[in-house]
């Protein structure tokens, strides 16, 4: 119940929070340890993440895991990355069997090594009818290549005759990004003081709040997350209105 009692005050909540977790390779060189000793304290924040926003009642969360950009690091680290990623999934599933949480992939799942593509393909399957929280990882991602594979995908459509021109507009091309089916994030939160999107969800934030610490993703715990949630809950959503019209229309 302590939780509870400590989100009374934050209203409104966001449905959808995506957070681009950042910093676990620099906290972990400051200590002076190897980068992959950050990313295994970070999978403890993504747990606390995840169980903090199943239990206040945020229905949609994204969490940016690995991008596209990322195969381009050292292949040690990359493989280390991948083997936490299927410790994590392999760990995990029945927590969120047991509390609700369907978990969906958003990127280039190909790309992922067979191993972990079939265990993160087993844990979908397992989750899919699991409703109180959506719980999207980003892996191999990126926002351009999402939007060019729509493009490709609308552009077949269109030359074989399902589509016309002027059948495209904003929902259509919603429906074919990888987060169809949910709602826009409203809230981003970025960690460890970098302030850019970084070929994030860059046609899903267009309106979304953004939030920036200077605190790094290991360290980015329940409090750091209900602390960014008071934020939102402070500030006003206008969507091109005056706030005025956004006052009248919220009373």
């Amino acid at each position: 119940m302590g939780i509870m009692r400590e989100i009374q005050h934050l209203d409104p909540l966001p449905r959808h929070v995506a957070i681009i977790m950042d910093g676990n390779g620099r906290w972990a060189q400051q200590r002076r340890r190897p980068r992959l000793f950050g990313h295994k304290a970070g999978a403890d924040s993504v747990r606390e993440a995840v169980e903090t926003a199943r239990k206040i009642g945020i229905r949609h969360l994204t969490l940016y895991a690995f991008s596209t950009e990322n195969w381009q690091r050292p292949s040690l680290e990359v493989k280390g990355l991948m083997g936490l990623l299927k410790n994590y999934l392999q760990s995990e599933l029945d927590t969120m069997k047991e509390n609700g949480i369907r978990l969906e992939c958003f990127g280039q799942k190909d790309r992922l090594p067979d191993d972990v593509r079939n265990m993160l393909d087993s844990v979908i399957a397992a989750t899919k009818d699991s409703s109180q929280l959506c719980l999207n990882l980003c892996l191999s991602y990126g926002s351009r290549a999402e939007m060019i594979r729509a493009v490709q995908e609308i552009s077949r459509k269109c030359a074989e005759g399902e589509l016309k021109s002027e059948d495209i507009d904003d929902q259509l091309f919603s429906d074919h990004l990888y987060s169809t089916g949910q709602p826009d994030p409203d809230l981003l939160i970025r960690t460890s003081g970098e302030q850019r999107l970084s070929n994030f969800l860059l046609w899903q934030l267009s309106y979304a709040e953004l939030y920036f610490t200077e605190i790094p993703w290991p360290e980015f715990r329940r409090d750091q997350f209900l602390a960014a949630l008071e934020e939102y809950a402070g500030r006003q959503r206008r969507f091109g209105k005056t706030g005025a019209q956004t006052e009248t229309a919220n009373s």
